[in-house]
């Protein structure tokens, strides 16, 4: 077996400090398989794209944010759904994460798809947008599972520990195919069975 740790950056595409996708990446850490590591990165300080801004030098959160993208492995984004679409604070970070387009951060990138909505789609409409929005910068997106988290006030209990089973069924077979999948990419051998 090799013995290279996988580094996962978990993405929440939310501000809000109680996000329910924010406890789903910290659902990911709780439930990574050995040989995975998630850290999470915070989007509250990245500021609006602005071409006049990149121009002058990308800004300290902005360079974070692509430093964290390259140095990880894989990618891992927790999506919310805004009026049937990835929210604007996701879509910005993307677009910060997709520059220079000579060589954006996120391409080549094994990313996973996950979210958790207060609703009963779960996020599926969003998820949609978010595989056209990483498919244009080139990068690897995992197609299964599909973890929609619906009804995530049930899913998650008082101290933001993700309780629904299926759900965390559903996350924990994401990871391990996360995990199977960056080590392709990276060359690296397959865990023995």
């Amino acid at each position: 077996m090799s013995d290279h740790a996988i580094h996962v950056l978990g993405i929440a595409g939310s501000l809000r400090k109680g996000s329910y996708n924010k406890l789903l990446v910290r659902a990911a850490q709780e439930h990574a398989p050995d040989g995975m590591r998630v850290t999470e990165f915070d989007l509250a300080g990245v500021p609006f794209f602005d071409a006049d801004v990149e121009e002058r030098g990308d800004p300290e959160a902005v360079v974070a944010l692509k430093r964290a993208v390259r140095g990880a492995d894989a990618i891992l984004i927790a999506t919310p759904e805004y009026q049937h679409a990835v929210p604007g604070v996701l879509k910005n970070a993307l677009d910060w994460a997709s520059r220079p387009p000579s060589d954006p951060p996120l391409g080549r990138k094994p990313v996973a798809i996950m979210g958790a909505s207060t609703g009963l789609f779960g996020t599926a409409r969003a998820q949609v947008g978010l595989r056209q929005i990483l498919a244009y910068n080139d990068a690897q997106v995992l197609q299964r599972p599909e973890v929609m988290v619906p009804n995530a006030k049930q899913a998650f209990d008082a101290d933001g520990h993700l309780v629904d089973e299926a759900a965390t069924r559903f996350l924990q077979q994401l990871l391990r195919n996360l995990m199977a999948w960056s080590r392709h990419a990276r060359g690296w051998s397959p865990p023995e069975a």
